[in-house]
């Protein structure tokens, strides 16, 4: 069992150890003494803990810098995934340039975000699910969980398209959708089994990951070549010239496909898995300032890969029509029924978008694009399974294996996803990942209207928590 401490926010400078300290519904949860005064909770992913080499009377090390680097790289996965691809390629498509800049804003509110996410996980040794299980009445901590629940299958259900697309782009049809999801059932679970060699192991081989979407999409974008003056114009000027519903509608779709609900849950438990004394003030301290600077490295990254694939389409095919296409095509394509024959303004989505990239620029952009689709879908699908875990363990107490867990979400997440694969075409599975990210901003906004109300109701003021981060700025 765990033996964990509550300590009124307003009384920081209360020694935890001398007697019973009063507690309100005002209250929060106090950072654990020391990880020997309380028995670390079970988790499959932290059977082993990162040592941080001590570095004496040194402002910065790289040698911390390394021990801590891990958590955020595995976090900046989600801004990556299928769901943010596509909604880069139509914001470049539809819009061109002009709204680089919310991307850009976006990135920065998720690095703010994955901040706190990260403080929380190490001030008070706990994630986001275990502190609301501690915080919330029944009602609004059950409702709160399916909610994230929610969004988490809705995500693992665009990275199993996006992985099926992939695996039907790289086998030039030969590989039919609806094998292409069962695939994608088979090769997660193979993957997950690789933290049995070690937690480092395991996040090397999602940096690695990483890399190949880096390099994939730094490829294509190598290979258009946009210009460089409208990529920075647009990353930096917040205004759209000439924009309309269809502009506004793609720059609510980038902010709702990069902020995700899931991975605020996800970073906090993360930053458990190195060794850090939480009673020892510099230790915490330490841990704050390298997990921000980690975090916005990685970040930095995926933000970079997103501008790579927003500009490769800007540039490309930002105003192109479907006849343009059609006359690529001619060459003996076996695509030619994607595009109608007409002048009307070229649509595109994960899958006509590596067809029209092969169309235009050689079948090579078209296998590499589906490369980077399909490391970020199986990347995606891994760090969803996490997050999955770690929210049921938080909110209902309730300890499964991570096969267990895969199994039941991907359960989920499969059954529609195969039936429209099996019963409909490519245009209906892209269709489906377009009502997933309306989905996932929807979920956004019900999490944070869940959290207004099971506060102001249960007398458990939001304020309490912001001013827990800030008594805790110091560290």
């Amino acid at each position: 069992m765990k033996a964990e401490q509550e300590g009124d926010l307003l009384e920081e400078d209360s020694p935890q150890e001398n007697g019973i300290i009063q507690t309100s519904q005002y209250s929060s949860i106090s950072p654990p003494a020391s990880p020997v005064a309380q028995e670390e909770p079970f988790s499959t992913y932290f059977e082993e803990k990162v040592p941080v080499p001590e570095d004496v009377n040194q402002i910065f090390s790289f040698r911390k810098l390394w021990a801590f680097t891990g958590p955020g790289f595995l976090m900046s996965i989600a801004y990556l995934d299928p769901g943010n691809i596509e909604s880069d390629l139509q914001s470049g498509a539809k819009a061109g340039f002009k709204l680089l800049w919310v991307l850009l804003g976006a990135t920065i509110i998720g690095l703010l975000l994955q901040r706190l996410a990260a403080r929380l996980g190490v001030v008070t040794g706990m994630h986001l699910a275990e502190v609301c299980n501690r915080q919330y009445p029944t009602v609004p901590r059950i409702i709160l969980w399916l909610m994230v629940e929610l969004a988490i299958i809705g995500s693992d259900m665009q990275e199993v398209i996006g992985c099926a697309i992939a695996l039907n782009l790289l086998s030039v049809g030969r590989i039919p959708l609806w094998a292409g999801v069962l695939i994608t059932i088979v090769d997660t679970f193979v993957f997950l089994f690789l933290d049995k060699y070690g937690l480092r192991k395991l996040e090397a081989f999602f940096g690695f990951l990483i890399t190949i979407m880096a390099v994939s999409f730094g490829y294509e974008y190598v290979l258009v070549s946009p210009n460089q003056g409208e990529v920075l114009k647009g990353m930096f000027i917040p205004y759209c010239e000439g924009c309309g519903a269809v502009q506004l509608e793609q720059a609510v779709g980038i902010v709702g496909a990069v902020i995700m609900p899931h991975n605020i849950y996800l970073h906090s438990a993360l930053v458990k898995s190195r060794q850090i004394d939480r009673g020892n003030k510099k230790e915490v301290k330490e841990a704050n300032k390298y997990y921000f600077i980690e975090s916005t490295i990685a970040l930095f990254v995926s933000f970079l890969i997103n501008v790579f694939v927003v500009a490769v389409f800007a540039e490309a095919f930002y105003m192109k029509t479907n006849m343009q296409v059609v006359e690529c095509n001619a060459t003996g394509s076996p695509h030619t029924d994607l595009f109608p024959p007409d002048n009307n303004t070229l649509e595109v989505d994960i899958y006509k978008g590596g067809v029209v990239l092969g169309c235009f620029f050689g079948p090579a952009a078209l296998y590499i694009w589906a490369i980077g689709i399909l490391a970020a879908g199986q990347s995606s699908t891994m760090t969803g399974t996490y997050s999955g875990q770690f929210v049921m363990e938080g909110f209902l107490n309730l300890r499964w294996s991570r096969f267990a867990r895969v199994l039941l979400t991907r359960s989920i997440a499969i059954t529609p996803t195969l039936l429209v694969a099996i019963f409909q075409d490519v245009q209906h599975l892209t269709g489906m990942n377009d009502f997933l990210n309306v989905l996932q901003s929807m979920q956004e906004w019900y999490c944070l209207i869940v959290f207004s109300t099971s506060s102001s109701l249960h007398k458990l003021k939001i304020t309490s928590v912001m001013s827990y981060f800030c008594m805790n700025s110091h560290t």
